[in-house]
């Protein structure tokens, strides 16, 4: 990139703070402001890396070319429509709104300023996702559990939105075809939301996928594995490991099963994720998960949220996207 970008970032609690660091770390943005309704917050944060605090989106410098919003979901479409609206590339955190019709509104808004419009999610630039999206395919069976422990955080949203999405996301990008049907099931544990959920989704090609989520966890499990004829794929997303497990069948000797490393080079998925935008930003290029994409995952979410409110299972054509 020939220059560095003029960056904000809108909502700097636990991850927006995140994206601030790594912006000002990078050689190819330059973090101008931090906006937050917590002024407090705004400062501490700016004045860690050289930025101005502001309290208003009316406040930040017109040069600014791009901005990550980190506010609550339910604030997603009001932030970006008037980042967009001003000019700006925005890239915003998942999900990419609550409803389908904000996040299409959303979509269509950078579509006609012309725009770049990114979407937060982060496993998608995980290394080790990106080993696993090269290596499989003919998935057939998918399993996977992302457990965590309970946090105040993100409490706006349940585990669907927030926690099972990226995993979806993941599995949809993996597989490649259209939902044929899902059934799911959730539960309030230690909030007024579901905190713990499991997803069945069978794809079009009769591949099948078995998602849990859960936040109320006494441990933190991030892993996937993918099975696809005389093979599979165990994933695990912390340490940003992918192993391949294969069957070997050799003429006049007993079948064998080869284990192999897939090639991963680690790196920090948040870092990997704000450059690639920060790229698109600049050379007007598609960022790696784009509007699109986010609302194919909320889509997806929606579709399991509701499968656990009706406590039925859903088909293709079915109505469940809140909207």
């Amino acid at each position: 990139m020939p220059k560095r970008t003029k960056v904000a970032v809108v909502g700097v609690g636990h991850l927006g703070s995140r994206h601030a660091r790594i912006y000002a770390e990078s050689p190819n943005a330059e973090l101008v402001g931090v906006v937050d309704t917590d002024i407090a917050r705004a400062r501490a944060v700016a004045e860690a890396h050289g930025a101005r605090a502001f309290t208003d989106i009316s406040e930040l410098d017109s040069g600014i070319r791009a901005a990550s919003v980190a506010v609550p979901t339910v604030s997603h479409l009001e932030v970006a429509r008037r980042l967009l609206e001003a000019g700006v590339h925005v890239l915003v955190e998942k999900p990419i709104a609550g409803s389908l019709s904000e996040a299409r509104e959303m979509v269509e808004v950078a579509r006609r300023q012309g725009l770049v419009l990114a979407v937060g999610h982060t496993e998608r630039h995980n290394p080790a996702v990106e080993a696993l999206l090269a290596s499989v395919h003919n998935p057939r069976f998918i399993e996977v559990h992302r457990l965590g422990s309970f946090s105040a955080r993100s409490l706006d949203i349940d585990v669907v939105l927030d926690l099972m999405i990226h995993d979806l996301d993941v599995v949809a990008a993996l597989v490649g075809e259209e939902v044929s049907s899902l059934e799911a099931v959730g539960v309030p544990v230690l909030t007024g939301r579901v905190d713990i959920a499991n997803a069945r989704i069978r794809f079009d090609g009769g591949s099948v996928a078995n998602i849990t989520a859960s936040r109320v966890s006494q441990e933190k499990i991030r892993k996937l594995r993918c099975f696809e004829p005389a093979r599979y794929v165990s994933l695990d997303y912390q340490k940003q490991e992918a192993v391949s497990y294969r069957l070997i069948r050799a003429a006049g000797a007993p079948p064998e099963i080869r284990r192999e490393d897939l090639p991963v080079v680690q790196d920090e998925p948040l870092r990997r994720e704000l450059e690639d935008f920060l790229r698109a930003a600049s050379t007007g290029g598609r960022p790696l998960v784009n509007g699109e994409d986010g609302v194919k995952a909320l889509e997806l979410a929606l579709k399991v949220v509701a499968s656990m409110e009706n406590g039925k299972s859903l088909r293709k054509g079915d109505k469940g996207d809140a909207g």
